[in-house]
């Protein structure tokens, strides 16, 4: 209830339903609330990745529920599990076909850093051929790790500048 003495006065801040932003935090935040991602499951992550977008953990609450097969509709890429030098080459290509602005997620022991497998088969990390944003540990990680690097890269895209990543090449 509204009382006698309350008088309505002009806001300065907002009149007319009228918000006032920089263009960087406007674009940057829907940058940041719809990530798609390129899920590339490549050994035991795969499925902890699969659990996150599941209904328990529900990656869509944080705007990444449109987990895209396709580079060209994707604009994260979560390496998922152990790449081998065979691999390496189509991970890359694939990385290579996806539009700017794009980020990665490494996810696992293995992505990040071989994890056990210390062989001539097995790349040390993803890192090598592409580069990483953030970096998840685990072997495997759970599905709560991945939500919670998909949260600190939404922070990092927040505060990039829009265009610097479009137009440094």
């Amino acid at each position: 209830m509204v009382s006698a003495n309350t008088e309505l006065t002009y806001n300065s801040k907002i009149e007319g339903d009228v918000i006032v932003s920089r263009a960087d935090s406007v674009i940057n935040w829907i940058r940041s609330n719809s990530m798609w991602p390129m899920p590339m499951g490549l050994a035991c992550c795969a499925i902890e990745l699969m659990a996150t977008a599941a209904s328990r953990f529900d990656i869509a609450r944080f705007g990444a529920e449109v987990m895209r097969f396709s580079p060209k509709q994707s604009d994260v890429m979560i390496v998922a599990g152990t790449v081998t030098y065979k691999m390496s080459s189509a991970l890359r290509r694939i990385y290579d076909q996806m539009a700017e602005p794009k980020w990665v997620i490494a996810m696992g022991a293995c992505a990040s850093t071989g994890g056990m497998y210390r062989s001539y088969a097995v790349l040390q990390g993803v890192d090598r051929i592409v580069p990483v944003d953030v970096y998840v540990s685990g072997c495997p990680p759970r599905p709560e790790a991945l939500l919670d690097a998909l949260i600190k890269l939404q922070e990092k895209v927040k505060r990039e500048p829009s265009a610097g990543k479009l137009f440094s090449a």
